[in-house]
């Protein structure tokens, strides 16, 4: 057979291949297991856009695409992609208005917005709320797994805050109503395509972009996928409304989804599963708020769990950010309210589990008791505990400590407690002053940036030709080591009470270290955590102030020109940067990947220096 024949039946298999995309076609098992819980819409094909990005690992662990595909776009799966996803519904106000919609270009099943609790709407038993501005595409099964996709930027739904204040259908693309246009642009989701596979590969549970559709004008499309999409807001809804039986059903697909993925061993039968529900909600959440706590990862979590997932996970990068420091003073500001903090986030959390445990009840009794029963129901107050252990897991984990060194730790009694004691005094210290207003909210910023000396501390032991004991850094090198760009000229003097910590802290640390290493001499483990806290303490972390701003500059020099295979190409390197965190699993892959893409490297230079410029911020 000639070269030519053979390229051109290797195009006509990945031209066959593209038809995996054709399940995505409106049908969800959330339409028949929750008769109300959505609101359906006809949806026509926009036949418009390009592919901004395009998640190749992601398509291939879905199955989507076959596992020997290039990662490079191919005229056929961009038009697959298109087909598949630039997608616009017909909404209430298309139909008041018989828009003429070209009815070759609509689709034969109709599409699903979901209904869920939402605080920002005024009715807060989710008779209003849900996707205001998404639908859900379908389901993908491969490989023992089902993964939910849905899309966002499809036209806004009668279920918008907009649509609801302005108490009549509104038309896609209207701006006269605050989240009313049903519109994404697609600065936030090229930002939410590099944050969620930044969040994924720091061993996150998060949705994750399968694709970005540029629609012109500063609009989009972006696609998500998880294994599971559904949030507890999904449920609480009809625990608010005292619908029974939605929220059984409703609450029964959840645990069923998440059985069949393996994600959940629920054995109990009858309504005793909906305690080992519970069980599963409280450990997820009480280790995803203590990994975001830790790792200064901002998610507006609140009682109705709308910003997250059911079992705990990232969902809406809108308000998501990684902080350089713990800046556990800022807040977000939209417009009606202020967000929770950083410090707040665990409190917020624990009264999650609260609402599970009163839906629990519900589902288990058929009455409905007031939540304040519940506050201290034996999972909420489990919650507490795993927080605490995961939390002192994380910390160690991020000093470079592999499980064997955490566990000789946890064995010696009160030595974390001790190290987590005087980490703490630095961590958590502020600037002079007070809140101070930025530009998407208000914040007081941190005084101490405590990833640096978790980075550099183990280096300077290791370097150190002194006797393991006698490995002192200065008072003053610590101290330059740890102060953040914040600090005014006030709190760059050091007292006799930051000396007494500085002090405590290099005891405390190698105590940690002798411990950690057993039997083996400590010099023998320095090496391996050098290699570890670098990585996971890197300077070349994504904050948010870094995200908006690379963002812009990729979206400014795309007006000049810059291709959208350089899009692509840019956030698999921005993302790729990320990859090869200890202790995370991913997939082959990522693992498969030998070489990171090559770029137009003046614009990824200038990219690298606003991640330096912005590396302590919020």
């Amino acid at each position: 057979m000639t070269m030519k024949h053979s390229g051109a039946r290797k195009l006509k298999e990945l031209s066959n291949f593209y038809s995996s995309f054709d399940q995505l076609n409106g049908v969800h098992p959330w339409m028949d297991a929750v008769k109300d819980g959505y609101v359906s819409y006809k949806v026509r094909e926009l036949q418009v856009g390009k592919i901004a990005y395009f998640n190749f690992i992601l398509a291939k662990e879905m199955g989507l695409l076959p596992p020997d595909h290039p990662h490079q776009m191919t005229e056929d799966l961009e038009k697959k992609l298109i087909e598949t996803f630039s997608l616009q519904i017909i909404n209430e106000y298309d139909e008041l208005t018989h828009r003429r919609v070209d009815p070759e270009t609509v689709r034969p099943h109709r599409y699903m917005a979901t209904r869920y609790l939402q605080l920002q709407h005024a009715n807060k038993q989710g008779k209003t709320s849900g996707d205001g501005r998404g639908i859900w595409n379908g389901t993908v099964y491969h490989r023992g797994m089902t993964w939910d996709v849905s899309s966002r930027g499809t036209g806004v739904t009668c279920l918008a805050p907009g649509a609801v204040e302005a108490q009549k259908p509104l038309k896609t693309g209207g701006t006269e109503f605050g989240y009313g246009c049903g519109l994404a642009e697609i600065d936030e989701l090229l930002a939410a395509s590099i944050l969620a596979e930044v969040m994924h590969l720091q061993g996150l549970r998060t949705e994750r972009v399968l694709c970005v559709i540029d629609l012109g004008k500063g609009y989009g499309i972006g696609v998500r996928a998880a294994h599971n999409l559904i949030r507890p807001a999904h449920l609480f809804l009809y625990l608010k409304q005292e619908k029974y039986e939605a929220l059984k059903a409703a609450t029964d697909y959840l645990i069923d989804r998440q059985v069949d993925n393996k994600a959940w061993d629920i054995t109990s039968k009858g309504l005793n599963k909906y305690d080992d529900l519970l069980a599963h909600v409280c450990t997820s959440f009480g280790e995803f708020t203590a990994q975001m706590d830790i790792d200064y990862i901002f998610a507006w979590l609140d009682w109705d769990g709308d910003n997250v997932l059911a079992d705990a996970g990232i969902i809406d990068y809108g308000s998501v950010r990684q902080f350089g420091i713990r800046h556990d003073k800022y807040r977000y500001d939209d417009v009606e309210r202020f967000s929770t903090n950083l410090n707040e986030q665990k409190q917020k959390a624990r009264l999650i589990i609260q609402v599970f445990a009163q839906m629990v009840d519900f589902l288990k009794t058929k009455k409905k008791k007031p939540l304040r029963d519940f506050a201290r129901h034996p999972q909420v107050e489990r919650f507490n505990k795993v927080f605490e252990e995961k939390r002192a897991e994380r910390i160690l984990y991020r000093m470079g400590f592999n499980a064997t060194q955490r566990s000789h730790i946890f064995m010696q009694k009160d030595l974390f407690a001790k190290f987590d004691k005087v980490f703490s005094f630095f961590e958590r210290a502020k600037i002079s002053g007070t809140t101070e207003k930025v530009a998407d909210g208000v914040n007081h910023p941190a005084l101490y940036n405590m990833r640096s000396i978790l980075r550099d501390y183990p280096k300077f032991l290791l370097e150190s030709p002194l006797p393991f004991e006698k490995r002192w850094m200065t008072e003053t090198s610590f101290f330059k080591t740890i102060l953040s760009s914040f600090a005014k000229a006030r709190d760059a003097r050091m007292g006799e009470k930051q000396r007494r910590h500085i002090e405590s802290f290099q005891k405390v640390y190698r105590e940690l270290v002798a411990v950690a290493a057993g039997k083996q001499k400590p010099e023998t483990i320095l090496k391996g955590i050098c290699e570890r806290a670098e990585k996971l303490n890197s300077d070349k972390r994504i904050t948010g102030n870094a995200l908006i701003e690379m963002v812009e500059e990729i979206i400014t020099e795309k007006k000049k020109g810059l291709s959208m295979d350089q899009i692509q190409k840019i956030v698999d390197r921005l993302v790729f940067e990320n990859n090869g965190v200890p202790e995370v699993p991913v997939s082959r892959f990522y693992r498969d990947l030998q070489t990171t893409p090559a770029v137009k490297m003046d614009l990824y230079a200038k990219l690298l220096s606003l991640v330096e410029e912005n590396s302590e911020s919020i």
